[in-house]
């Protein structure tokens, strides 16, 4: 499964909007006249590897509805990678950072399935924000009852597990992993397709009837795996969209009462100074 060139990486935590023509390209806002009930989704990459968010971008970009724009930004800091609970804790400033750089969206993506600081963000964000394990489970709970998540590493069954459970997927879906590093599905030679290929197989065999890819990296091998596999394979990026496009739609916002209320204006001391909660307007 070789990975496919996409368009040019768009930039670190910065809004550059993109939008789907007639054609099915792209283009960014300097080449283009938008439509004022164009929907803005902000796409987040939290970790730090730019060819990451190219190929996040480009499967967003393959499911978008006309009049969507697509923006798919890199984290300005934090790990070239996220396996683990570490690397998540330090990799949610720099997701918080890229919300607040784009005020105009009217939804946003976190784009890793370990929905990385996605209550973080629900909090601090004005628009929607959707993790992308939430969405592929939900999306595949709506067509098949036995669901397996195919994740990286081992190490990200365990996390991946409890938010399984916290989304009420517990009795429905299990995690297993295909042993391949997240940068090592970008590296040809590693041998990531046929592992991953070969864990697939497995948790059909296992009982298995849809296979959700549990990293944001796989995002673009979807379509070949179910056709390959002949199942239902559900990337959570495309799910995401989808739902954000919905929530935009139906121009709900996050709800202030409680859980995600704006959080409290207070100071915030060392290298988080930046990130201290400000009063609104």
């Amino acid at each position: 499964m070789s990975k496919k060139p996409s368009r040019p990486f768009e930039g670190r935590g910065v809004w550059v909007p993109s939008v789907r023509r007639d054609d099915g390209e792209s283009c960014t806002a300097r080449h283009t006249h938008y439509h004022a009930s164009m929907t803005k989704i902000l796409i987040v990459n939290p970790n730090t590897t730019a060819s990451m968010t190219e190929t996040i971008g480009a499967a967003a970009r393959a499911v978008a509805a006309p009049g969507t724009e697509i923006s798919a930004v890199t984290s300005a800091m934090g790990p070239v990678s996220i396996e683990g609970y570490y690397d998540e804790a330090f990799a949610v400033p720099g997701l918080i950072q890229a919300l607040m750089n784009a005020p105009d969206a009217d939804a946003a993506i976190v784009a890793c399935f370990d929905d990385t600081g996605l209550d973080a963000a629900r909090t601090a964000a004005r628009f929607p924000v959707v993790g992308i394990c939430e969405a592929a489970l939900v999306t595949a709970g709506q067509i098949a009852k036995r669901i397996a998540v195919v994740t990286t590493l081992p190490r990200s069954i365990v996390p991946l597990n409890e938010l399984v459970r916290r989304y009420g997927f517990a009795e429905r879906a299990e995690v297993t992993a295909c042993d391949v590093a997240v940068l090592d599905l970008e590296k040809p030679g590693s041998g990531a397709g046929a592992k991953l290929e070969a864990e697939i197989s497995r948790a059909l065999d296992k009982g298995a009837e849809a296979i959700v890819l549990g990293c944001a990296g796989m995002a673009d091998l979807a379509q070949e795996l179910s056709k390959k596999f002949d199942v239902p394979v559900v990337d959570g990026v495309a799910a995401a969209v989808k739902q954000a496009e919905a929530l935009a739609g139906l121009k709900l916002a996050t709800s202030r009462r409680g859980s995600y209320a704006s959080p409290g204006v207070k100071k915030y001391d060392g290298l988080l100074a930046p990130f201290a909660p400000k009063a609104s307007g």
